[in-house]
C-alpha cells in the first residue's frame, strides 16, 4: 500500500459514522425535482459554488410548477446561506444536501446537512431531483478490499471471499475418494490406485473453481489456501493450478478444518497477511479485550451501564461498540468518551469476534485502571 493510499484510509469510526448520516438522508423524498445536492471536489473554491448556485437561482425561476419553482429557489437560498458560513473547502471537499422536508403540502420545513467525507472527494456535482444524490458517498463506505479463501483436504474443499470483515461463501465440493478402509475383495493397489485417481479428480475440480472464481475477478488482491499441509504441498507442486492463478495465491497455511470453521481458521492464521486490513486489526482489538478480561477481569468493563459509569470517572482507555447499537447510543458515548481522551473502536458483526461482543451487550471496555466495587 502506498503513502497516498494510507493516507486516505477510512477508519471503522469513520465508516461509521458515514454510514449513520447517508442513513439519516437517503429516506427523504421530494414531491418534484425539487431535492438539491452539491459535492465539492477537496481544493475546489467553494466561492465559486456559491457564484453557481446563485445562477442556479435564476435558471430556477423557469420551472412551470409552482410549488417545485419555489422549493427548489429557496432550498438553492439556504444552501449558499449555509455554505458562506464555511471559509475554505474543507481538506476533503464537502458534500452539501438542502430540500424542503415538510410532509404536508403548502408548508415549509427547509433543512441543509453536508458532511466532511473520510476520504477526498473528487468529483463535483450540483444536481435537483427527487432524492438526495447519495451513490459518491456509498461508494465510500464499500470495502473493496477482496480475497480468495480456498481450505481443502483431500475429501472436501470451499472457497470463500473474504470481502472487508464478511466472508461470503462461493463454492464447496466433495471428493469421492474412499476411505482408508477398503472394500472386501479388493486388493491393496487397486485400492490406493482408485483413491490416488479421486483424490486427482479431486485437485482438479478444486483448481478448475479456483480460476473460474478467482482469475478474472476485479479488485482480487490475492489468494489464501488453507489445508493440511500434505495436502496443499501436493496440490501446489502439481500442475493442477494454472500458472496466472499461482500467481495470485499470497499465502499457505496449515489447517486443521476444511468447511466454516477452516474458514475462520485460515482467517485467524493469515493475520500476518491481513495485517493492514481492518478485519485483522479489529479481531486484535477484540482479543485483547477478551485477554485482559480473563487474566485481570477488574481492567474491563462491559454493559452499558457500567461502561457509562467508568467513562464517568475517566478510568476508560479504550472503548468498544458494537456497530449493532442504535446511533444514538453510539454518539452519547462517544461525547463522553471524548471529554476524557479515551479512543473509540466501532466493532463490525462480521467476525466471531464482533458476535462475541455483541452477546456481551454491545458496550465494553478496557480500563485504565481498576474500578472500586
Amino acid at each position: 500500500m502506498s503513502d497516498k493510499d494510507k493516507a486516505v484510509k477510512m477508519t471503522a469510526k469513520e465508516r461509521h459514522h458515514l454510514k449513520a448520516f447517508i442513513k439519516e438522508i437517503e429516506h427523504r423524498k421530494g414531491r418534484g425535482t425539487e431535492l438539491v445536492s452539491v459535492y465539492i471536489p477537496a481544493g475546489y473554491d467553494i466561492n465559486k459554488i456559491n457564484a453557481h448556485l446563485s445562477q442556479e437561482q435564476g435558471t430556477a425561476s423557469n420551472i412551470k410548477s409552482k410549488q417545485t419553482r419555489d422549493n427548489v429557489i429557496n432550498a438553492l437560498e439556504r444552501m449558499i446561506q449555509h455554505l458562506k458560513l464555511v471559509p475554505k473547502t474543507p481538506p476533503h471537499g464537502l458534500a452539501s444536501f438542502a430540500g424542503n422536508m415538510t410532509e404536508r403540502e403548502g408548508q415549509q420545513d427547509y433543512q441543509v446537512w453536508s458532511i466532511e467525507p473520510p476520504v477526498p472527494l473528487n468529483t463535483r456535482i450540483y444536481r435537483c431531483d427527487k432524492e438526495f444524490v447519495l451513490d459518491p458517498l456509498r461508494e465510500m463506505v464499500e470495502d473493496k478490499n477482496t480475497y480468495g479463501l480456498v481450505v481443502m483436504d483431500r475429501r472436501d474443499a470451499m472457497l470463500a471471499l473474504l470481502k472487508g470483515k464478511t466472508i461470503i461463501p462461493l463454492s464447496k465440493t466433495h471428493s469421492e475418494v474412499a476411505g482408508k478402509t477398503r472394500a472386501g475383495g479388493q486388493s491393496a493397489q487397486r485400492f490406493a490406485r482408485l483413491r490416488e485417481g479421486a483424490t486427482k479428480d479431486h485437485y482438479k475440480k478444486v483448481a478448475d473453481y479456483m480460476k473460474d472464481q478467482f482469475l478474472f475477478m476485479d479488485g482480487l488482491k490475492g489468494i489464501i489456501l488453507g489445508g493440511p499441509s500434505t495436502t496443499t504441498n501436493d496440490f501446489m507442486n502439481k500442475d493442477y493450478v494454472t500458472g496466472d492463478v499461482k500467481k495470485k495465491i499470497i499465502a499457505i497455511k496449515d489447517l486443521s478444518y476444511t468447511d466454516e470453521f477452516g474458514l475462520q481458521e485460515l482467517l485467524e492464521k493469515s493475520a500476518d497477511v491481513l495485517a493492514s486490513e481492518e478485519v485483522a486489526q479489529e479481531k486484535k482489538i477484540v482479543q485483547d479485550f477478551f485477554n485482559k478480561l480473563a487474566k485481570e477481569p477488574d481492567s474491563t468493563s462491559y454493559g452499558l451501564e457500567p461502561t457509562k459509569k467508568a467513562l464517568e470517572l475517566g478510568a476508560v482507555d479504550k472503548l468498544l461498540l458494537s456497530e449493532d447499537l442504535d446511533d444514538k447510543t453510539i454518539d452519547e458515548l462517544e461525547k463522553m468518551a471524548d471529554v476524557t481522551g479515551s479512543s473509540v473502536e466501532i466493532i463490525s458483526v462480521d467476525t466471531r469476534e464482533g458476535m462475541q461482543l455483541k452477546d456481551m451487550g454491545k458496550v465494553v471496555a478496557i480500563l485504565r485502571f481498576p474500578m472500586q466495587t
